[in-house]
């Protein structure tokens, strides 16, 4: 199985990644961000994009390689990745159901206020121009699409382990979110 955890830059996928992994036996973290940094590594470069997203070997390659790892060491893998394209979304998640493998699809949700908080706020990063830029996108994203295509899990006033304790709560077999 595959836990897709989707929601904008800054929402707190990867320290959620990390809580839920700990979280689900023989689980690891497939960070397919690494797969764009592979493409971007490409020489001479690839048509010039804002986005790796956009390439459309992209996709097919994080779909590719999940299928591999899950077929190598078997279990679940926990996915934290930003994808606001539905098209692209689709493509994954059709590419995956393909191979018979099932996607949780997790939203991690924060209202505008809170989440341009933390972005302004975090302590690793400092303020990030590059996650601002992706706050009304992912809105847009939010009201047109993303949230009807998984399981939203709002992480207002949580803290990263109880947004963990829900992610897994929304699995199937793990019982009432």
């Amino acid at each position: 199985m595959i836990v897709w955890l989707n929601g904008t830059h800054g929402v707190g996928k990867t320290t959620t990644s990390a809580l839920v992994q700990q979280r689900i036996p023989d689980s690891r973290i497939f960070d397919a961000e690494k797969v764009g940094e592979v493409l971007m590594d490409v020489r001479p470069g690839l048509p010039a994009t804002d986005d790796f997203q956009h390439w459309p070997l992209w996709r097919p390659l994080v779909v590719e390689t999940a299928r591999r790892l899950i077929d190598y060491v078997g279990g679940t893998l926990i996915v934290p990745m930003t994808v606001l394209v539905e098209d692209y979304w689709r493509e994954i998640e059709a590419g995956l159901a393909g191979y018979g493998i099932p996607v949780q699809h997790v939203v991690l949700h924060a209202d505008e206020e809170v989440l341009v908080s933390r972005i302004d706020n975090d302590e690793d990063l400092g303020p990030s121009t590059f996650r601002h830029a992706y706050v009304e996108p992912y809105a847009a994203a939010a009201r047109s699409w993303l949230h009807d295509a998984g399981t939203v899990v709002d992480t207002g006033g949580l803290t990263p382990g109880q947004v963990a304790d829900r992610v897994v709560r929304s699995l199937p077999g793990a019982g009432a979110s």
